[in-house]
């Protein structure tokens, strides 16, 4: 099994009704800005331990990182069950996280996927408090019309009622081995020493050795509410950090959308960012972090040492 190289220490933090769970490495500074690491859909905070492994030691020294378990992932647990989420709540869950690590201070903000959107849309709303801001294949979604809201709004009525009814569930596993295996699966390029790490901090056994992913079910309920372009880059138009778009050279909107949102879309909304440049993870997938941590712990260390 994959050995890390910098063992990571835990926090439960009262917030907004949850304890929400954070993992960190190293301690507070005064004089280095926190990094922030904010994990995907599907995702637990725990993922992004290769990357701090492959920094280097001038980077992480003297500086805390942070990577906390969005609420209904990993082991930030709602006391009683949801029946759906709103992506509100994050901003808010990012915003108080910020009050109790770095009240008096600007982040270094890193998000992947839906972590990456949410990092996006909170710099808009809160400015002042992001130094820089890193966002790894956060793209986004396709351009939604008002027609599709009364479908929308059906879909998610429907969901809501399979959820309540424990038709909506996610998949269980016999052991570790089977968890790790599903996520090779899902990306055939995570190795398998990182797999078999991932699994034990990615799902967790109940008492008759069934692995239960670390997710609410509700989290696959669909948004009730459109996805609005125009609200988004309203939002990136309000960015005032220095911005990092990170790709991988899988295209995955490609694989998702099949041309309903593309790559030349989302370049074309990146332009709304007053100063954001691109760069290209070779070799790598969406889970990038997973497929070349060290080459995503380098553009993370250059792009935050620039002046």
């Amino acid at each position: 099994m994959y050995q890390s190289i910098r063992p990571f220490q835990t926090a439960l933090i009262p917030l907004r009704t949850l304890h929400y769970h954070v993992r960190h490495w190293g301690t507070p500074s005064h004089t280095e800005a926190p990094l922030v690491l904010l994990h995907g859909w599907m995702d637990v905070g725990a993922s992004y331990q290769f990357v701090v492994d492959a920094f280097s030691e001038a980077f992480v020294q003297g500086r805390h990182i942070l990577a906390p378990d969005w609420r209904g992932f990993g082991l930030t647990q709602p006391p009683a069950g949801n029946d759906h989420y709103q992506f509100a709540d994050y901003l808010a869950d990012l915003d108080r996280l910020l009050d109790h690590y770095a009240p008096d201070q600007a982040v270094d903000l890193v998000g992947h996927s839906m972590g990456g959107n949410i990092a996006m849309m909170y710099a808009g709303v809160r400015p002042q408090r992001i130094r820089r801001l890193i966002n790894l294949e956060g793209f986004g979604m396709p351009a939604n019309t008002p027609e599709q809201a009364p479908t929308r709004y059906a879909q998610w009525l429907d969901e809501l009622q399979r959820c309540e009814q424990g038709t909506l569930g996610l998949k269980t596993y016999d052991s570790a081995s089977a968890v790790a295996r599903r996520l090779i699966k899902t990306n055939p390029r995570l190795p398998q020493d990182k797999a078999d790490w991932l699994a034990q901090h990615w799902a967790q056994p109940d008492s008759q050795g069934q692995w239960h992913i670390l997710a609410d079910a509700a989290h696959k309920i669909v948004n009730a509410q459109l996805y609005r372009v125009e609200e988004t880059l309203a939002l990136w138009r309000a960015i005032t950090a220095p911005t990092l778009a990170v790709e991988a050279s899988d295209d995955s909107l490609s694989q998702w959308w099949q041309g309903r949102y593309t790559l030349a879309q989302y370049h074309e909304r990146l332009q709304a960012v007053h100063d954001c440049q691109i760069a290209i993870v070779q070799d790598a997938g969406h889970m990038l972090h997973h497929d070349q941590p060290h080459a995503v712990a380098a553009l993370i260390e250059s792009f935050l040492a620039r002046t």
